[in-house]
């Protein structure tokens, strides 16, 4: 059973492709006992996308989450549904990157208005994102640029962030643990 997060802390939840990060953060947001608000990023382009959605909102079905969708607009979402009585899950942050790339948005203004959304929440937010930097080189400049921004992004949610764990075949490794404070 994951540790849950407290009040107001940030915990980013890295992993590969099926590692087991989302069903990990799930449990670390149910844990708080608070409220559950997912935030999901997705867009639905195609069929597979379509059901794998259909999926995850069955999977949480009756368990206390209300959705929220935000495929572009996270910060303003994070901002306007961040409340002491609530945890947030955003899932995930790779697929809201996406989605800035595709739709031409700055993505460095993107990244610090949602850095500073997620600066000011007052209840738990947990992230998940996708750790891309262990492959080979891509072949073209737009993926060799969306690995490049995922790297940073995760990198500066990474320095606010209270706690970090990577989750590999299912399994957690924190990277980052919150400072016990000192009497």
């Amino acid at each position: 059973m994951p540790t849950p997060a407290r009040r107001g802390t940030v915990t980013l939840v890295l992993g590969g492709a099926r590692s087991g990060k989302s069903r990990f953060a799930e449990g670390l947001a149910t844990a708080t006992g608070l409220d559950l608000v997912y935030v999901a990023t997705a867009q639905a382009f195609d069929d597979e996308m379509r059901e794998r959605i259909a999926r995850h909102r069955a999977d949480r079905a009756g368990e206390g989450w209300r959705t929220v969708e935000a495929p572009l607009a996270l910060a303003g979402v994070v901002a306007a549904e961040s409340a002491p009585e609530t945890a947030l899950l955003v899932d995930c942050l790779t697929l809201w990157l996406t989605n800035v790339m595709l739709a031409d948005l700055d993505v460095e203004r993107e990244v610090d208005g949602l850095l500073a959304a997620i600066g000011a929440a007052q209840g738990p937010v947990v992230l998940v994102s996708n750790e891309v930097g262990y492959g080979i080189v891509p072949e073209n400049a737009l993926a060799r640029a969306f690995r490049d921004h995922q790297g940073r992004l995760n990198q500066r949610v990474a320095a606010i962030a209270d706690r970090v764990t990577l989750v590999a075949a299912g399994l957690p490794l924190d990277l980052k643990l919150p400072k016990e404070p000192t009497s």
